[in-house]
């Protein structure tokens, strides 16, 4: 089955096998996303009988609380199905007990199912949407358009996506039928939902204050302090932290899209505000990780393109007598990603 290690002094075939893991679970981290886990907090690995790295976990001590974050549970495809995820994850667990900290982790279907095993609870579900970049959709829509034309017109009206057939009716029947999302960016002005002008939210609070900002109802959301990890990802190249008087979001790079959470606000409707802004400012590939317990926003996403990708499930295990944080988790609407909690 293999056998566990710490990874304590990674040679630089350790970091490129490592993020090769990544590649091969088609995840979206970066190199420097595992230098967070090695700086800050732990990583284990399992070795084949070269010494490459070929499973993966880590743990991520959530500042000074008692919370340590579970995640990057990985395994080369050719050795999936022989224990060694279990057996990595095991190592993480017993780590984080052993330490007396509260373990917590986002778990993919599959994942769940193994957690639960170890005694991991469900607290609350999310979904993983994404949007392809501009170029991406352009070459789609050009791809449909000749479709649509080769087609008889009969053939086109009937098999022709929602949204073009939203473009494609009078104006009346298009607002009868339009999906909710919709609805959400064609409110008469004066409405909560009323869409700003773009761009108008990113100038609101200049760079210092809306880190601050996105902190502290960072903090007030999960119940816990991890203000270091937040300025870390905010100080990456590519990185903008955006916040106004109601909601505060952070957008970062990633292997293969830009990544929007942890979006937090005082109500829904703020953070669809928030959010519509940010997507006018982005061409490029987009995740957001979204509670389903918010339909406003899943309404603004669907409207702006975005597909669900995966669910996700938040998940516990404290250890007797131990308490979960008091967060107010109404400021938390997309987190920071699977990884980072």
């Amino acid at each position: 089955m293999g056998i566990t290690e710490r990874l304590l002094a990674p040679s630089a075939g350790d970091l490129a096998g490592l993020q090769q893991l990544v590649v091969d679970s088609h995840w979206n981290q970066l190199a420097a996303d595992w230098e967070v886990f090695l700086r800050a907090g732990t990583v284990h690995v399992v070795r084949d009988g070269g010494g490459r790295i070929v499973a993966s976990g880590a743990v991520l001590p959530m500042g000074a609380s008692e919370v340590a974050w579970i995640s990057m549970i990985l395994v080369t495809p050719a050795r999936r199905g022989a224990g060694l995820g279990r057996a990595v994850f095991g190592q993480c667990l017993a780590q984080v007990q052993a330490e007396g900290r509260i373990a917590m982790l986002d778990a993919t279907p599959a994942g769940e199912a193994l957690y639960a095993q170890f005694g991991f609870r469900a607290q609350w579900r999310l979904g993983r949407w994404r949007r392809e970049g501009a170029g991406e959709r352009r070459w789609r829509n050009a791809g449909l358009s000749l479709a649509l034309q080769r087609q008889p017109t009969g053939e086109a009206r009937r098999r022709q996506p929602a949204g073009e057939a939203l473009q494609r009716q009078p104006t009346g029947e298009a607002r009868r039928r339009q999906p909710a999302g919709e609805a959400l960016q064609r409110q008469p002005a004066g409405e909560a939902l009323q869409r700003q002008p773009a761009g108008e939210a990113l100038q609101r609070q200049p760079a210092g204050e809306a880190l601050r900002a996105l902190m502290e109802l960072d903090e007030r959301a999960l119940g816990f302090d991890r203000s270091g990890l937040i300025a870390q990802l905010a100080d990456r190249p590519g990185s903008r932290c955006i916040a106004d008087a109601d909601a505060a979001a952070l957008v970062r790079d990633g292997r293969t899209a830009r990544h929007i959470g942890p979006l937090l606000a005082r109500s829904e409707s703020a953070a669809v505000r928030l959010l519509q802004d940010m997507l006018d400012a982005e061409d490029a590939t987009l995740l957001v990780d979204l509670r389903d317990d918010r339909p406003l926003l899943r309404g603004a996403l669907e409207a702006a393109g975005f597909r669900h990708e995966r669910p996700f499930a938040r998940m516990a295990l404290p250890a007797p007598g131990q308490v979960l944080p008091a967060g107010d988790g109404a400021l938390l609407h997309a987190v920071a990603g699977p990884e980072f909690a």
